[in-house]
C-alpha cells in the first residue's frame, strides 16, 4: 500500500484546508485509514480516522483537539481519503500524514489508533496556520 498526502499550505487563523491522500496497492474498504500530525518539537499526534463496515457503514473518530473543526472522509472509487479542515488555528501547524492500517475489525469502530497501529504511511504534508 502506498499513499501520497497533498493540499497543505501556509493559511491565516480562521480559514479552511483540505488534505487529500491518494492510496493505491489496497483496497479502502479493507484498511483503517487516518491522518496523524507532528509539530516541531512534538510527538506525533493522532488526528482522525476512518473504517467501513462490510455494509459500506463509516466509523469515525476524531483527536479531541480537532473534534468538530475536521471532518474525514473516503471515496473508495477513487481512492482517496480527505482530511476537511475548519477554523484553523496555530497550533494546528504540522506536518500532516496520512496512514492505513490492514486491521479493519471490528475494534476499530469504536476505538481510536495509535500511531504504532498503523501499517503503512505517506510522506507528509505541511500546513502552517499564521497571521
Amino acid at each position: 500500500v502506498q499513499l501520497q498526502a497533498s493540499g497543505g499550505g501556509s493559511v491565516q487563523p480562521g480559514d479552511s484546508l483540505t488534505l487529500s491522500c491518494l492510496v493505491s496497492g489496497g483496497t479502502l474498504s479493507r484498511l483503517t485509514l487516518g491522518w496523524f500530525r507532528q509539530g516541531s518539537g512534538k510527538e506525533r499526534e493522532f488526528v482522525a480516522q476512518i473504517v467501513r463496515n462490510a455494509g459500506g457503514t463509516a466509523f469515525v473518530k476524531y483527536g479531541d483537539s480537532v473534534k468538530d473543526r475536521f471532518t474525514i472522509s473516503s471515496d473508495n472509487a477513487k481512492k482517496m481519503v480527505y482530511l476537511e479542515m475548519n477554523n484553523l488555528k496555530p497550533e494546528d501547524t504540522a506536518i500532516y500524514y496520512c496512514a492505513a492500517d490492514v486491521d479493519h475489525s471490528g475494534s476499530r469502530y469504536y476505538s481510536s489508533g495509535t500511531a504504532a497501529d498503523f501499517d503503512y504511511w505517506g510522506q507528509g504534508t505541511q500546513v502552517t496556520v499564521s497571521s
